[in-house]
């Protein structure tokens, strides 16, 4: 297997450093707003991620952080010449609430949307505000070991101590000394020195600390939170590219120089998305939260296999079109679903040799993911399957063997669920009346039915005599 390291440049044979184990710590979710599509491409390459890496037999630790304090509307350009505000607080201001009742009810929607995206549960989602204690321990080494220095209560990262600072970026330190503007905050040693820990009395969170009330910068509450649940060193750290400088940047900064050794092995950084082949912004008109597209009568796994099915590496330019054509695959692949266990259950005895096809298929797409996660080359030879599949007639062990692979993949995907849940038995029960009522040729009542199980997201296809039924997408 081998995956895009973005600190070389390159990609790189997959190798954790315990067999059998992988530590991943993902850069989740700042809770102030909704979540857009944007921020879920990125969860769910993340989520494939992980999902090949449990296919292929790995044991995965995932940490999903939930920041809810401490990341400021300027913290994404470390030459900022003002500190800005806190996003969490800027929302509890707008809002009029608390900050903690921002916090948790966006982080509830957060975990409420990540369930519909069908996203695997990290294996814990620690919070900013509940580590405090670990950051300050994580400040107060890096003061000791001269990284970080304290002026007046406000804690700095040294940048210019750190030499690999830029490494992962390709942003070298001696072109950011010399390019940083004037320095406004005179606090500051260098321009592009960033705040550890600050004060500020009209901060509406505050920590009693070594330096005083305060509350604790962005980048910190990541590595004190990585440094506590996984370790001194990661196999694998995602987040979006926008997080690659300066946070990212910074996380290595003082991860390393606290615990000198490597702090993440493998970088794993997912490209930004467009719509309609522009930026996404409020002012531009196309700014979609996930819950815009659910309310346009979009399923939740028509939404993830949109923002999953092409390579997280490409921009992915996201439009209503595309929306409609990844609803016809998950369609498609759904109902060569429900054909398979259709054919396991009508115990068909006569059928095809399909060993050969099952394995390559198997292999292409093993190939494929294992190539960087080539998702889409991964698509193709799925599609493969169903096309080929639907050109021979199976047998009882067949369909099982193939609909056993298909499942298999879907370990991966994330999209696929069996027609038989939630509404089957009242489903099942209508379809039977209706039946009898096309039998005795009330077409009126026959309709009506008909009718009755749009209204539940539920769609009727007639097949000679038999009828078949799929839930709407």
């Amino acid at each position: 297997m081998y995956l895009y390291n973005t600190f070389s440049k390159q990609k790189e044979k997959f190798t954790p450093r315990k067999k059998g184990k992988v530590n991943v710590y993902s850069c989740g979710p700042t809770v102030y707003s909704h979540p857009h599509i944007g921020n879920f491409r990125s969860f769910v390459a993340a989520d494939i991620l992980r999902r090949y890496l449990e296919y292929r037999g790995y044991q995965v630790k995932q940490v999903m952080n939930i920041t809810d304090v401490g990341h400021m509307t300027t913290d994404d350009d470390i030459e900022a010449t003002s500190a800005g505000e806190d996003k969490i607080q800027a929302a509890a201001r707008k809002e009029k609430k608390t900050p903690e009742e921002i916090t948790r009810f966006y982080e509830q929607e957060f975990l409420e949307l990540a369930k519909l995206l069908n996203l695997e549960p990290a294996t814990v989602y620690p919070r900013a505000t509940e580590h405090i204690p670990e950051m300050i321990a994580l400040i107060k080494k890096l003061i000791a070991q001269e990284f970080a220095y304290n002026v007046g209560g406000n804690v700095y990262y040294e940048v210019a101590k750190f030499k690999n600072y830029g490494q992962l970026s390709g942003n070298p330190l001696e072109n950011l000394l010399a390019g940083a503007r004037i320095e406004v905050n005179k606090e500051k040693r260098h321009p592009i020195d960033f705040a550890l820990w600050k004060q500020d009395p009209k901060h509406l969170m505050q920590w009693d600390s070594p330096w005083g009330k305060g509350f604790p910068g962005w980048h910190i509450e990541c590595s004190a939170m990585s440094l506590k649940y996984l370790g001194n060193d990661i196999d694998i750290h995602t987040g979006g590219e926008d997080n690659i400088f300066p946070h990212h940047e910074s996380e290595i900064a003082q991860s390393e120089a606290a615990n000198q050794k490597k702090f993440v092995h493998y970088w794993f950084h997912v490209r930004h998305l467009l719509v309609n082949n522009q930026k996404m912004s409020k002012s531009a008109g196309n700014f979609y939260t996930v819950r815009d597209i659910l309310d346009k009568g979009y399923d939740a796994r028509v939404l993830r296999y949109a923002l999953g099915s092409v390579h997280y590496r490409k921009q992915l330019n996201f439009t209503f079109e595309s929306l409609d054509a990844a609803r016809q695959s998950v369609y498609r692949l759904r109902d060569f679903k429900q054909m398979l266990e259709e054919s396991v259950k009508n115990k068909q005895p006569n059928g095809s040799k399909t060993k050969d096809l099952l394995g390559t298929i198997r292999k292409k797409f093993e190939a494929a993911m294992d190539d960087d996660l080539n998702i889409s080359e991964g698509l193709a030879a799925i599609f493969d399957l169903v096309r080929e599949i639907n050109k021979v007639k199976l047998n009882t062990t067949e369909a099982k063997s193939t609909l056993d692979l298909l499942n298999k993949f879907d370990t991966v995907l994330g999209i696929l669920e069996s027609n038989n849940e939630n509404l089957g038995a009242t489903v099942e029960k209508l379809i039977e009346e209706r039946k009898m009522a096309r039998e005795n040729k009330n077409y009126q009542r026959s309709d009506e039915i008909r009718k009755e199980l749009d209204e539940m997201g539920i769609v009727l296809e007639d097949t000679g005599p038999a009828t078949r039924w799929k839930k709407k997408l």
